[in-house]
Formats: C-alpha cells, structure tokens, sequence
C-alpha cells in the first residue's frame, strides 16, 4: 500500500480485512530510519543517546549458524547462549562482528521501549489515530542485531512492525496453514512461542513434505527502512534481518478485553481433558464447543431469562472473575 500518509493509515480497514499488508515508507521520515540510512554507527548512537543504563537481555549464537535461533540438532536445548549485558557491550559485539566478519550473530529481542529508551518513542511514533487505540494502547518495543532469523512463530496480538534500520524479510502464513508448518514442542521455546521445525533456507521436502502447501498459501513482505507491516493476530511469520545492524520497531496489541483469559491456557486445557478421548466422543464434543464458543456469543442464551442466563450472558470483569475462582477450584480438587 503506496502513498499512504502517516496520520491516515487506514486502521479500520486493515483490521476489516485481516491480511498482511505493507504501508510503504510510512516511517521513512523518522530519524532512526534517517541515521541509519547514513551508516550502522550513526543508527546505534542514535539509540544510545536514550539508553537509561538497564541491561538488556542479548542472545549470541555461532557463526555455523547462520543467524538462526533455534534448537540444538538433538532438540535438547538451544543453539545459542543469552545473558543481560549494558548496550555498549552489545553494540561492541555488533560492531566486531561488522569489522571481523566472522558471521557471528547478535540479537536483542523485543525489548519495552519506554522502560528502557525512553524519549525514544517520541522522536519515533506511529499516528494511532484510531479510537481502538484509545482502549487497547499497543507495546511497543525495539528489536536490534544483525543478520538473525526469528523461526516462523506466531503472536497472539495484532503487529505493526516498522522496520527501522537495515532490511527484513517477512514469510507469513495464515493460522490454517498450522499442520504445514510442523509445529515444534510447546516448551521450551526459543523465543517464547512454539516455532516451526522446518528451516526456511533448506526445507527438508522429505521429512516435512506438506511444508509445500504452506509455501503455496504464504506471503513474502519484503521491507526496507522505513516500511511497516501489518499483520494480524496468529499469522505465522518467519523473520529474517539483513544488515550490519538491524532494529526494528513494533507495536503489539489485542482489542480484546483485559479481564478476558489468554486462549492458550486454554489449548492446554484441552490437552488436559479433550485431546486423548476417543474420536467419537471428541467429535461430540466438537458440536458442543461449536455451539457455546465457536458460534454466534449470544445464542446460548439468548432463549433464557436474563436472571437464569449466568456464565452464557455477556462476559465482563466480574463474571470473568467469578468462573476464574470457579475454575480453579474445580482443577485444585
């Protein structure tokens, strides 16, 4: 999407239609994107003007792996190490790696903006001129490093990911898209969430065959300084930075209320009580679970009193409340 103006992206229509898009050079005119258009040094002094003296959470890993944080071959551990270091111990690691050449890779993952570069933002901000935004105020938070590849993975916010200095590759896929990915274990994770196992540069097409209908339903955002890309909640998305030094700004959000529990939790419930039965009894399940969450909210109760409706009325903080103790309880039995 070209020519948009950075006080009229069209919010409304993005979360409308639930697809990727690229907002061209929308941020194109911030001065972290303009710095780092000049050299990585000027970008990274930039950002070091805001820094407070927090350490920050680096993770490194070896040149054989080309930038790629992920398991070990074995899958019993991590390919990489991670450590809280000040800004300059991470920026000296960048900057031998720029010099060296070794290939050795260096990353900081999402990292609160204004907890740790604060005024940062200031000089750096979307227009959030939508009145969601007015309920549901995004994190916003920086990434660095250089050349990295974050795993296909997906978030369960929305994302506006800005990319500030040098380039990033989005691969994204739709949430059906889930059995073509081949999910990696539910922790530990390398990042937080569960990543796909196959590795993008070199798909293994015999042990991940379906891995082709995932390429056919996929997108390629390629992103230069200054372009944002929106893309919805539980998109898949493979993310690699090319550059000697790379940052990117994102910001994340939900327009779902706060008291309203992660649906995480709620998977692995699931797994808890649904998954082992035997398949008939899961496909009863299914229709129930169609009717009382998966179709139209309000038609469970919309034949009841309103005074007999209890857990099938509308959900708000205090009937959020109340189930959560209910449910506890029932699991601490």
């Amino acid at each position: 999407m070209e020519g948009v103006a950075p006080d009229a992206i069209p919010y409304a229509q993005l979360m409308r239609d639930q697809e990727p898009v690229i907002l061209k050079d929308v941020a194109r005119d911030w001065p972290l994107v303009q710095h780092g258009l000049k050299s990585p040094d000027a970008a990274m002094d930039y950002i070091a003007r805001f820094y407070q003296g927090r350490p920050i959470v680096e993770y490194r890993c070896a040149p054989g792996e080309g930038g790629r944080y992920f398991y070990t071959d074995a899958v019993d551990g991590f390919n990489f190490e991670r450590g809280r270091v000040p800004l300059d111990e991470f920026f000296t690691h960048i900057r031998e790696a720029m010099a060296k050449r070794t290939g050795a890779s260096a990353y900081v993952g999402s990292t609160d903006l204004g907890i740790f570069f604060p005024g940062l933002r200031d000089e750096n901000d979307l227009v959030l001129n939508d009145a969601m935004f007015d309920s549901h105020a995004p994190l916003v938070s920086i990434w660095m490093g250089n050349h990295t590849i974050a795993s296909a993975h997906y978030d369960m916010s929305h994302n506006l990911a800005c990319c500030m200095v040098g380039k990033r590759t989005f691969t994204l896929f739709p949430p059906d898209q889930v059995a073509n990915l081949y999910p990696g274990p539910l922790e530990p994770t390398p990042g937080g969430q569960v990543v796909s196992m196959v590795d993008f540069r070199e798909p293994d097409l015999d042990r991940y065959p379906r891995f082709r209908q995932a390429m056919a339903a996929g997108q390629v955002a390629e992103l230069e300084p200054g372009d944002v890309l929106f893309y919805p909640a539980l998109w898949w998305h493979n993310v690699e930075g090319f550059g000697d030094f790379t940052a990117m700004i994102n910001y994340w959000w939900n327009t779902s209320p706060s008291f309203v529990d992660t649906p995480q939790n709620t998977l692995l419930h699931a797994m808890l009580s649904l998954r082992d039965r035997p398949d008939p009894e899961k496909q009863d399940w299914k229709a129930l679970f169609d009717y009382y969450i998966f179709g139209p909210s309000d038609r469970p109760a919309e034949h009841l009193p309103e005074a007999a409706q209890g857990n099938l009325a509308p959900m708000d903080e205090v009937r959020a409340r109340r189930l959560r103790a209910m449910l506890l309880n029932k699991l601490n039995r």
